[in-house]
């Protein structure tokens, strides 16, 4: 592939850590086309055997908001674009930019584990920043972070990856002998979470002060100029050295309020019994009334398609097949008068907060209006080299 640049996508290399930073301030860095094509072939060649990298670092560029200089790692994808370009009937976007998208998550996925990528989750975490940083080895919170999947807010699905990494929080969780309702709640609320989750969940890996980001920096560049075995994970001992211990998981949203979420989204089949189990939680519990109001807020085909999905994603083997079912899923999300037109409108075009939801009711959708979603593409299947699990 030959190489793409654009300035939305700073690459760069200092002794063997290969950096990518993302340049687009001016939308909390959200994923544009451009982005996708610059990073996919830039880490082609850093893993093409000449390259000599030995370890990948991603972050992005601060935006300046009421005179100040405030962290963002990704805000998401240009969702905007496409929903500009599916208005306007161009088919083409609307398919080049997932696929290709979903493919840069399955190359970072399948990336050498002696080449371990460490993002710095400093500021907003959101959708398409998940899908870059994910499938990483390393993903590192900071005091700024706040991470979400908020995608159903927009008659979207939790994709780059989501059905793969969202339903096995459940099996990292019963490692300590507990069922598992995170995933579901996660993708089907869009909560937006913080460090202390992310370390409970595992979500994150390490949790570094955003004043250490720097030093945590330059120390990652000695490492990789290090001399050692060319398959050893230079980064490992360097993060470890960096993560702040003092950090309270147990003081976190999800590990607080535990037990009503395993209550109300483990095991569930459908989104309408996730409902009555929180409807019956009662008006003394704070954290079902306040979750029934987001569910409220959410397309009631996204929550019905993103609860199927998870339990497929569940069942398949590696993350490439759980893209793969994304891209369906997706595509089919593009059609004219769907649910994603008239979030994108209410969200991020005329700003209404007002999405008018077809069908607006969860008992309207169908189980064959679900099950349309996942319906084979023919030629226009994801296409994808090499299948293997993702780092989470």
């Amino acid at each position: 592939m030959a190489q793409h640049f654009t300035k939305q996508l700073l690459p760069s290399r200092a002794s063997n850590l290969g950096i990518l930073q993302l340049n687009n301030p001016s939308s909390l860095n959200a994923l544009t086309l451009d982005m996708i094509r610059s990073m996919t072939s830039t880490l082609q060649h850093w893993q093409s055997g000449s390259s000599a990298i030995r370890a990948t670092l991603m972050s992005g560029t601060h935006y300046e908001k009421n005179g100040k200089s405030r962290p963002a790692f990704c805000a998401g994808g240009d969702v905007k674009t496409v929903y500009l370009a599916g208005s306007s009937d161009d088919r083409k976007l609307t398919a080049d930019f997932f696929r290709e998208e979903y493919q840069l998550n399955h190359l970072i996925a399948t990336q050498l584990p002696h080449v371990p990528q460490v993002s710095l989750w400093d500021g907003v975490v959101m959708g398409g920043g998940v899908g870059l940083s994910i499938h990483g080895k390393y993903r590192v919170a900071t005091e700024n972070t706040l991470f979400a999947m908020p995608e159903c807010k927009i008659g979207l699905y939790p994709d780059v990856g989501g059905s793969w990494w969202i339903p096995r929080l459940k099996l990292y969780q019963q490692q300590q002998g507990m069922v598992g309702g995170i995933g579901n709640y996660l993708a089907l609320t869009g909560a937006r979470l913080k460090a202390e989750d992310l370390l409970y969940t595992g979500i994150a890996t390490h949790y570094v002060k955003s004043d250490q980001l720097e030093e945590l920096k330059r120390a990652l560049i000695e490492s990789t100029a290090k001399e050692g075995s060319p398959l050893g994970d230079c980064a490992a001992s360097v993060l470890m050295s960096f993560h702040d211990h003092s950090i309270d998981v147990k003081s976190a949203f999800l590990s607080q309020n535990r037990t009503e979420i395993d209550q109300a989204f483990h095991g569930k089949d459908r989104v309408e019994d996730i409902v009555a189990t929180l409807e019956s939680m009662g008006s003394e519990s704070q954290f079902a009334q306040s979750t029934l109001e987001a569910l409220k807020q959410m397309s009631p085909t996204s929550l019905k398609v993103t609860l199927e999905g998870l339990k497929r994603g569940l069942k398949l083997n590696n993350v490439g097949e759980c893209l793969a079912m994304e891209y369906r899923i997706v595509q089919t999300a593009m059609k004219e008068g769907s649910d994603f037109y008239d979030g994108i409108r209410a969200a991020l075009v005329d700003k209404d907060g007002e999405p008018k939801w077809n069908p607006a009711r969860l008992e309207d959708v169908t189980d064959g209006m679900v099950d349309s979603f996942f319906d084979d593409l023919g030629d226009d299947e994801l296409q994808l080299d090499g299948t293997v699990g993702a780092k989470l």
